[in-house]
This record gives structure tokens, sequence and C-alpha cells, in this order.
């Protein structure tokens, strides 16, 4: 049997614009983070957030501009300008505009944009683009091309190592999705990896929290490092090519020489040739978790290196460089015994590095950081 329904053309009528009306009402509520779209802010990139890629561009471009590494009169066009930053035209054009609404470059009788901050350029200069006449080094990044939620961890982990030295802290999800305008369930994925690092915390239906690095847990992290440690060494220095250990060597002597200009990344690196690169054959994966998990405090001299703009290293590097002598020239057990050695010494000088931090003031936490003692 079948139905047929006649509806009434003034029902009809009033039920769609009854939905007309709902769907505005909904639409007009959304929340604001849903209606700005990155790419068209002109917010700057601040450190409590990553920048897209048009503020990277504009930024890139507008520091050239303001500090006199480009020739005035240069004009720049999309085209050669995303194939220089390897990209899109899109972010490029969002990037040129907001240098033209800044007054930095203007717009002329034929393609692109003319670089004017002063405004008193008449005749525009059209050659191929490249990096050293935007005053950008030849090996420089220009664009992370690494996925959302691989910056997105890289983020979190950044601000939770700074902060975890000064207190305790609460991380709010949401607040930290809004900020970094990204989703709150990358936020959360970013987290869970934190926690598996033991950088965060978190128990059923409470709060992620972080912090805080007292001097018992750099004692009890040294502790078993240098139980730990040197075992691991001994296993995975089995593994490694004799030319990649020379090469680490080479990067010690390099840093030795470079003194106090040495750059914290070299450091850093040094410091991923040892601790990280040399024992990551361990086979054992719970010995290698829990290693991971004390290296915690090493990361006290990064923090005290941004604080203070500077850090002695000469102590750290000469340890390391006995160590992989010992591998290359001498024997393992030379090399483990060394690496005790220096799990001692560099305990001690990160305990006094808290002390240091313990006196300077704190720096202004991300609104997803809330302090807790």
């Amino acid at each position: 049997m079948g139905f047929s329904v006649t509806a009434c053309p003034k029902i009809v009528h009033r039920s769609v614009t009854g939905v007309r009306s709902h769907l505005a009402s909904l639409v007009r509520n959304l929340p604001s983070t849903l209606h700005e779209n990155p790419l068209m802010s002109a917010t700057q990139p601040t450190e409590d957030r990553p920048a897209s890629r048009y503020e990277t561009i504009r930024n890139t471009l507008r520091d050239a501009i303001l500090g006199g590494q480009t020739v005035p009169g240069l004009v720049l066009v999309e085209g050669p300008l995303a194939e220089l930053f390897g990209t899109s035209r899109v972010p490029v054009r969002q990037a040129l505009n907001l240098l033209h609404e800044e007054g930095l470059i203007r717009r002329f009788d034929g393609r692109g944009f003319l670089i004017d901050p002063e405004g008193t350029t008449e005749t525009p200069l059209r050659v191929p683009l490249t990096r050293k006449l935007l005053g950008i080094e030849p090996q420089e990044d220009l664009i992370d091309y690494r996925p959302l939620g691989e910056r997105i961890y890289d983020h979190l982990a950044q601000a939770v190592i700074r902060f975890m030295v000064f207190g305790h802290y609460r991380i709010d999800e949401q607040s930290a999705a809004e900020e970094l305008n990204v989703s709150r369930n990358v936020v959360r994925e970013a987290l869970m990896r934190l926690r598996d690092k033991g950088l965060v915390e978190k128990e059923p239906y409470s709060h992620w929290l972080a912090g805080p690095l007292t001097a018992q847990a750099v004692k009890h992290d040294y502790e078993l490092r240098m139980l730990l440690e040197p075992d691991a060494l001994r296993q995975g220095v089995d593994q490694m090519p004799r030319s990649d250990l020379e090469a680490m060597l080479s990067r010690i002597v390099k840093a030795q020489e470079a003194g106090r200009l040495v750059q914290r990344a070299d450091i850093e690196q040094l410091e991923q040739d040892l601790h990280v690169t040399c024992i990551a054959g361990v086979s054992n994966t719970r010995m290698a978790a829990v290693i991971r998990q004390c290296q915690i405090p090493m990361n006290v001299g990064r923090v005290l290196h941004e604080a203070l703009q500077s850090s002695n290293d000469e102590a750290m590097l000469m340890e390391h460089r006995l160590i992989f002598e010992a591998l290359l020239y001498g024997t393992v057990e030379s090399a483990c015994s060394c690496l005790r050695d220096h799990l001692s010494k560099a305990r001690e000088r990160t305990l006094q590095r808290l002390k240091v931090l313990s006196v300077l003031p704190e720096p202004d936490a991300p609104s997803y950081l809330e302090r807790l003692a």
C-alpha cells in the first residue's frame, strides 16, 4: 500500500525559512577558532606557537628588507619565490600582501611587487631571485616540511623541557589546541608521546602534568645512567662503523677549536652522538626506555644556555673526546670506564646548573601551561 503526502506550501516555506535561520544562528555561534583561517591571519608567530608557511616567508623577506640585505627596486614575483621556498603560490601571495600592507613593497606598472621601503625607488630591477639576493644562508632550511604532528610534538617538548626546571605545571589540552591552532587530538597524541619519554605524566581522568625537575630526581636519574649506559655502550658500539666514530670524534675536536664560539646546536649533536646514537644498538628495549627517561636532566644545560646566552662546555667536550679516543684507539672497557666517569661529573654540573636556574627569573609561560607549585 502506498501513501502520498501533500504539504501545504505555506508550511513548507515556513519550515525552510526556519531551517535557514537556525543554520545562520549556528554559524554565527561557531567558536572563533573555526572562523579564523590561520593562513589568512596577520598575527606574528611567537615562541608559543609554530609559524605557518606564509608567516615564515613573510618574516624571511621582511628581515632581509629591513636588514638591508636586499637590493632596492628588486622585483618580487610569486612564481620564482614559490620555487625558491619550495612551496605553492598561495602562501607566497599571502606573504607579499602582508608586506605590501606594511609598506615594505609596492605595486608598480608591471607584474609582481617592488622592494621599496623608503618609497624612493623608480626603476624596477628584474633579475633571477636567488638566496644571495634575499640575504638567505645557502644551507638554511626555509620551510619546515615535517608533518603537523611532528612539529606540534617538538614544540610541546621544547616548552615542557624549558619550564619543568622552574616548577610543577598543568598542561591544558584545549588551551594548547587553541593556541597552536590545531585539533585537540593532535595535541593529545603529542602529549602521549611525551609521556612515553617521561617528560609528562597523566593519571586516568586527570590532567597532564610536567615537572618539577628536582635535585633528588637528577641524582636518581644519573645513578641509573651510570649503571646502564656503560653496558649499553658496550653492546651498541659493536654495530657502529669506525667511520661514524671517527666523524663523531672530529665533531668534538671542531667544537673544542671553536671555544666559546661553539654553537648550541653543535653541543646538542655531540650529546646525541654519545648518549643516543652510540647506544642505539642495545638489544634490551626496556633498558633503552629507562635510559631515555633518565636522560631528561641533560636538558638543563640547554635551558641554562637559553637563559644566559652562554655556557661552559669545555669539561664535557674533553670527557667526550676521551671516550671516543678510547673507542677508536683503546679498548671498549676503557671507554665504558670513561663514560661512567663522565656521567658522574655531569651529575655534579647539572646540580650546579639547577642552583643557578633557581635564582633566575622564570620566563613567561604559554597560556596552556598553568603553574601549580
